[in-house]
This record gives structure tokens, sequence and C-alpha cells, in this order.
């Protein structure tokens, strides 16, 4: 095992890759930007470095500030943590040719998975069905036409070179097809520095469900399923593991459909195939090569570290566990606790938290990286905190979740603590008639949208009966704009509230 490594994240993953490393005794050092020089995670490692100024550009994806920062401590690996640098194949193979270790899988292995082309070649290669599409990445928007007439419309674009929702775009007629194509073309260069694009059949009413998987030399081991279709702008809010639709024998066809991927590329480490499950079948959408923010509900159905076993697999060190000894207990769900407005479509909401306090409950997990008076910033992703819940089935994990965010205060944000709320108690979830169109199909939102008018009545109706308490006073004018009556000394109360 290493003596150190260094992480080359923030906020909550960077706890969370610290946590795992003090419990097998491995030194850490945190790197920070200028706007994360007071964080948690700086404090909580052994070490911290300042490597840039306020932007990702100028700091976590300083490929080279973060490898001298290495290089400068004495750590002998790299964990990226997810997003930034995590599923960058010139990163992992700079890391490995500086004489470090990369915590995830090699240059290689990224590349072949992490083309949508390729991936999906792969796919066919090794059995795993794979939905109608072009059999490569696309430049003309007249060729993308052609492919989605002889498909069929709906279609949707993917970027050929990334994830992550970006450059995605869902075209259901001819009409729509140019202007989606360019601007989702756009998207995908700037993001991945490639605009071709995939163009694959849209399936109108899918699960999204996903497997992870850890490669090892001995083989690729999957740890079940995680049902992830609740999402906005194909970004998730809502996963939990098992799937309401998945029983054990389609479980283990997932599985080992997902480790056939793995092993055909010779991919180790941790990483998560992503499928469509629909009525007829699963098909092949993407792979992540690297850990999931989502890796959480899978612990907790497993019992099984994945950030340990990460490290683990990295040193070159036993994984400490085989197929056979992956077992599945309870249900577990994660609540992605943003600085978004939901009745804004989920607009992010950068600022400070004025309050922040965790729930604390019997089998409830929070994973955090701040804390009251720290900042939501706009130049990184609007998560607060992940809410992970474990119970012997759905229903009483679906519970404590209710309960545990009950119990979470956030102040000087929105958040989307009451969508949580409502989704939580809505019908069909309770049921799980879950599909990647459920906040389309769902009015989830008109209930979030009715407690939020509520609750403005409510502040209406206490601040009228004040006004009535007070108006004999001449001071309830005064106190509402908080400032002093004209002329009057300084009110004062006593303890029977008398002015």
């Amino acid at each position: 095992m290493f003596d150190k490594v260094l992480i080359a994240n923030r906020g909550e993953i960077a706890v969370r890759v610290i946590h795992a490393c003090r419990e097998i005794g491995v030194s850490t050092v945190a790197v920070y930007s200028e706007a994360d020089e007071d964080a948690p995670f700086t404090r909580l490692a052994d070490e911290a470095v300042p490597i840039g100024g306020m932007s990702p550009a100028d700091s976590y994806l300083d490929q080279q500030a973060i490898i001298d920062a290495a290089e400068d401590t004495g750590a002998e690996a790299i964990h990226p943590g997810y997003g930034f640098l995590s599923e960058n194949p010139t990163f992992s193979r700079d890391v490995t040719d500086a004489g470090l270790t990369f915590v995830g899988p090699s240059a290689d292995a990224m590349e072949a998975i992490g083309d949508k082309v390729q991936a999906r070649e792969t796919a066919q290669e090794v059995g795993v069905p794979t939905s109608p599409g072009s059999e490569g990445g696309v430049a003309d928007p007249k060729e993308a036409e052609k492919i989605a007439r002889e498909i069929g419309f709906p279609v949707l674009f993917k970027a050929a070179a990334g994830g992550g929702g970006m450059g995605m775009r869902r075209v259901d007629d001819p009409d729509e097809l140019r202007p989606a194509f360019e601007e989702a073309s756009q998207q995908a260069e700037s993001a991945f520095g490639d605009g071709r694009l995939f163009v694959e059949k849209f399936h109108e009413r899918p699960r999204h469900i996903e497997i992870q998987l850890v490669g090892t030399e001995d083989g690729a081991i999957h740890f079940g399923e995680r049902e992830c279709s609740i999402q906005r702008r194909y970004q998730k809010l809502v996963e939990e593991a098992p799937s309401p639709a998945v029983d054990a024998e389609l479980r283990e066809e997932m599985g080992q459909a997902a480790c056939r991927l793995a092993d055909q590329v010779g991919y180790q480490n941790a990483g998560t195939a992503e499928f469509l499950l629909t009525e007829e079948g699963f098909y092949f959408n993407e792979v992540n090569a690297r850990l999931q923010v989502e890796h959480t509900v899978t612990e907790m159905v497993t019992g099984i570290d994945l950030v340990k076993t990460q490290l683990r697999v990295a040193a070159g060190d036993d994984p400490e566990v085989s197929q056979d000894e992956v077992g599945f207990r309870g249900h577990s769900l994660e609540l992605r606790i943003n600085a978004e407005d939901p009745l804004r479509d989920f607009a992010p909401n950068p600022g400070t938290l004025s309050a922040y306090e965790e729930p604390e409950a019997p089998f409830v997990r929070v994973d955090s990286g701040i804390e009251a008076g720290g900042a939501i910033r706009q130049e990184y992703d609007s998560l607060i905190a992940k809410l992970i819940t474990w119970g012997r089935d759905r229903e009483e994990s679906r519970a404590r979740a209710l309960n545990a965010l009950r119990g979470f205060e956030v102040d000087g944000v929105p958040t989307t603590i009451p969508f949580h709320v409502a989704v939580l108690q809505e019908e069909n979830f309770v049921n799980g008639n879950l599909t990647t169109n459920y906040l389309d199909e769902v009015p989830v939102l008109d209930e979030v949208q009715g407690k939020a008018d509520d609750e403005q009545r409510r502040r209406g109706a206490r601040v009228a009966a004040i006004a009535a308490a007070l108006e004999q006073t001449g001071g309830l004018y005064a106190v509402a704009q908080q400032r002093p009556l004209e002329g009057a000394e300084p009110a004062t109360w006593t303890q029977e509230g008398h002015r």
C-alpha cells in the first residue's frame, strides 16, 4: 500500500478519500485553489498545497501543478476523485510517466471506452446489446439527418468524446435537427475538444440503470446495480440500490455484460457501465472510467468500501473481495442536496451558507465538504452534500430519508431539499415507477410550488398578525422597516413582551 496519496479534487469527494486513506494508514495531501484555502478538506488532510487561482482552469485542471505538488510532497499516487481530470487519459498517462500511480484505469483503457463510438463497437464485440445508431462520430448535420431518418425519430445526439450530459440533445423531427446538431456540437467541442456527435435512437420511457464494477488483474468484479432515472438535464438527482425493476437474474446478466466490457479493454480500478432498461431489454449507454458520485449507495448495500478497493487495486495489492463474496443486503437511497432552485429549472444559486446543520439519525450518512459560512461558488459544481440512508427494505430507507431531510438545515441559498421531500412522498416514486422522463411526466414540481406558495401565505399571515397586534403602539412600521421611530427612544422589551 502507498505511504502517501495526493487528492486532485475538492469538496466532499476529497473528504471521502481522506477518510478512506486514514483508515488504512495512508497520509494525504490536499491541493486547493484560492477559493478553497479555508475549506474543510484542506484542514482534514495531513498536508495542503495551493495550486492556483479561483477557476478550475487555473487550479484543479492544471495537470502540471498537480503533478509537481505530488512530487514536492513525496506522494506516490494521485487519486482524481470524479469530475475535473478523473477521465482525462492525458493526465493518467502523464502521472504514470512521472513515476507516480494514477488511482484509476490506464490511459489506454480510458481511451478505449471514453470514446462513445469505440465503446459501442467494443460492446458489440462482446455481445452487449446496443441501441440503433451511427457507426461512428458524425461531424456533418446532413449525415446526422440521413442516419436519423433511417433509424427513425426521435433521436439523441451525444458527444462522441465525453459524457456527463454535455452535448446531449433530443431531436423529435427533421426541422429541429440542424440547430440542435450545431448547438450540441459546439458544446461538445468546448467541453471535450471534439465536436463529433453520436446519433442514437431515443428510447421514450427507459430507466437509467448502471452497474458498479472494479477491474482487477484477475478480471472485473461487479457490485450490482443502481437506479438513477430521476434526472434533470441528463444529470442525476436521486439514486438508489438496488433498482426496483431489477431482479437477481437480470442483475447478474447486466453485471456480467459490464464485466465483459471491462475485461475486453483491460480495464483496472473502479468504473461504471451505464445501461438503458426498457420493456424490450437493456441497451449499453456508456462507461464512466472513474468513481461515481453515487458510489455511496453501492457501499451501503454491499458493505464494501469502494475507495479502499480503488487504492488496493492501484497499489497492486489484493482487492480483498471476489465476485463470490459480493452480497447485497437491504436498500439505500442517495439524495443530492444541491444549491439549485427546483422552481427555476434547477438553476444553480451560488452563495454563502448562513447556516448549515446535517441531520443525525440512525442509518443516515451525509457526505459533505462544507460548513456554515462556507460558499457555494459559481466556478464549481452546485453540490452541497449527499444524503444517504439505508433500510432493510426500500420503504424503510425512504422513510429514513424523509425524516433526515426534515432535520437538514441549509440557509443562505435555495436548495433541492423541498424537491426531495416532494419526490419521496409522490405515488410513482413510492411504488418504484420510475423513468428518465419522471420530471416531465410527474407533477412533483407542482407540489413544490404549492408548498412554496403556502409558506409565502403563512409568512404573510404572520406579518399581518404582528401588524394587527402592534398597530396601537405606533412602532410596527418602524420595526418592520428596521429603523427607529422619529424622535423616539430605542425600544426595549420585557420578558412579558411589552414594549
